[in-house]
């Protein structure tokens, strides 16, 4: 079982490869389609997650899909198991299995992660389906007025992640372990970096507790940026460096790969900062991608909903994992973005 992990864990951080998160709720896809006028219907959703599945980008450059309950159990319109789709372009199937963030007892504007009822049933349900990997985000806000982060909510949600990841493992399930310190808010860049370091420090520390075997996980977590609407923002060089300064002083080397979050990050600067880390060298794990609004971004637009549109939409998905790609071996360029566009 441990050798089967570690060799799916391997094969979702491949060189030039990355993870499409298509696992949006029905809540988050809604907000996207309303934003192309597209209505959110089952059929709806189906169909684009298909056109994103029979693409190009998902034999060259995809190298496993983190799935929503939905979409697990869906077929595709000639009838195959979108689970087929994804397995047969040799892509790994994956599942998001936590029950969203809820606001934590006692600790006002911060949120505890929920799913870990009944999780071991469920995970057995879904290894039968196809999934192989798996997917669980706890959410820390930065607030520095309010003393947010708290101990106690980071401990809670990194006790949960180490949970989470036991129980996947026993269910020879590989964990994508996603502690997020959100890019919501006005802190800088230090900051961000501060509460990065102490939120990593505890998830091994609870990883370690919980005997989670680290050569058959991925880490999912967010790059070192400053808020959104913080007076100061970073350079790419800058990212590059503090992140992969944290990630060193915190993360163990038989960890086979960090796949990041956009977090809300532009498609090209999640694929620049990206890049830039990469180009850094010297690094004991491998770095890639696991994106979603910075790889559907851009097809959702081209798609529109309108089946005349398919080829367009699939064309737009593959450039965008394909500059991903050329970033995850330090292989991008601006120039590259312009010619391939």
């Amino acid at each position: 079982m441990t050798a089967e992990l570690d060799a799916i864990a391997q094969k979702m951080v491949a060189d030039g490869k990355g993870i499409l998160a298509a696992d949006e709720s029905s809540g988050t896809i809604k907000k996207r389609f309303d934003a192309i006028g597209v209505e959110s219907t089952e059929e709806n959703r189906r169909d684009y997650r298909e056109l994103m599945f029979r693409s190009e980008a998902m034999t060259k450059y995809i190298s496993g899909v983190i799935l929503y309950e939905e979409t697990i159990r869906q077929k595709a319109k000639d009838g195959t198991p979108l689970v087929s789709l994804i397995q047969q372009a040799g892509s790994i199937p994956g599942i998001k299995v936590d029950a969203g963030a809820k606001p934590q007892p006692a600790f006002p504007g911060e949120t505890i992660t929920e799913g870990l009822d009944g999780l071991a049933g469920r995970l057995k349900e879904f290894y039968d389906l196809g999934a192989r990997f798996a997917k669980w985000r706890a959410v820390i806000d930065i607030d520095t007025a309010k003393g947010i982060p708290s101990y106690g909510s980071i401990r809670a949600n990194a006790h949960a992640l180490a949970r989470y990841a036991a129980l996947c493992q026993e269910a020879g399930i590989v964990p994508i372990v996603e502690p997020e310190v959100l890019m919501d808010g006005s802190h800088d860049i230090d900051t961000c970096y501060q509460v990065t370091e102490w939120v990593l420090k505890t998830t091994f520390e609870e990883l370690y507790y919980q005997r989670v075997r680290l050569e058959g996980m991925v880490l999912k977590p967010n790059m070192i940026v400053p808020g959104k609407k913080a007076a100061k923002q970073a350079s790419v060089a800058e990212v590059a460096e503090k992140t992969v300064r944290v990630l060193k002083s915190c993360v163990p080397s038989v960890v086979p790969g960090i796949a990041f979050l956009s977090g809300g990050q532009s498609d090209e600067d999640a694929t620049a900062h990206l890049d830039a880390m990469v180009k850094l060298g010297g690094l004991p794990w491998k770095l890639t991608y696991s994106y979603g609004r910075a790889l559907q971004a851009a097809p959702q637009k081209a798609w529109a909903g309108k089946a005349e549109n398919v080829a367009k939409a699939q064309a737009a998905f593959t450039h965008r994992a394909h500059m991903n790609s050329l970033a995850a071996l330090g292989q991008w360029s601006s120039e590259e973005e312009r010619k391939a566009a």
